[in-house]
């Protein structure tokens, strides 16, 4: 069973996995053509991250794998405000066939100047309209320089996606 991370092309979500990962910052410049694929381990469990690129083209294998993850991390960029409502758009159609799939948001990029914050995040995602019955979380995030330490965010965000892992097997 994998942990499924998805989102718009420039997200952040192989900077955010490789964070994840390492307890590290590399930022990745190229965009994910296709897949990537991680694994984490933690004292209690090993995780494995599956990533599909966030380009048009790739978007359609989405659904694909949803069936056979025990949870969805959406990534979105904070500072991307045009694009908010397609990433909106993408995650509702995603989940609406399952109501129970917990999802992790991560609104990414929060070092940046205008950002949103994680508030204006929530509304704009309109998360509370996805259902009560559905485990969601929404972390405010950013990956800092090259070759620090992550950040807080980051670690908690670690912590409940092995917590989420823990509960769901």
């Amino acid at each position: 069973k994998q942990i499924l991370v998805l989102g718009l092309d420039g997200a952040g979500k192989t900077s955010v996995l490789h964070a994840l990962a390492t307890n590290h910052v590399k930022h990745s410049m190229a965009p994910t053509e296709g897949f990537n694929a991680i694994c984490v381990n933690t004292e209690e469990s090993q995780m494995e991250f599956l990533e599909i690129g966030g380009s048009e083209s790739l978007r359609s294998y989405w659904k694909m794998y949803l069936p056979k993850v025990l949870l969805l991390i959406y990534v979105v960029d904070s500072a991307d405000h045009a694009r908010l409502p397609v990433a909106k758009q993408l995650l509702h159609q995603l989940i609406q066939n399952n109501s129970t799939l917990p999802v992790v948001v991560l609104a990414n990029k929060q070092d940046l100047e205008g950002a949103y914050y994680i508030t204006d995040i929530h509304d704009a995602l309109a998360l509370s309209d996805l259902g009560d019955e559905r485990k969601m979380f929404l972390i405010g995030t950013h990956v800092a320089e090259d070759g620090s330490e992550i950040s807080s965010n980051m670690k908690d965000a670690k912590e409940l996606i092995a917590q989420l892992v823990l509960e769901a097997q």
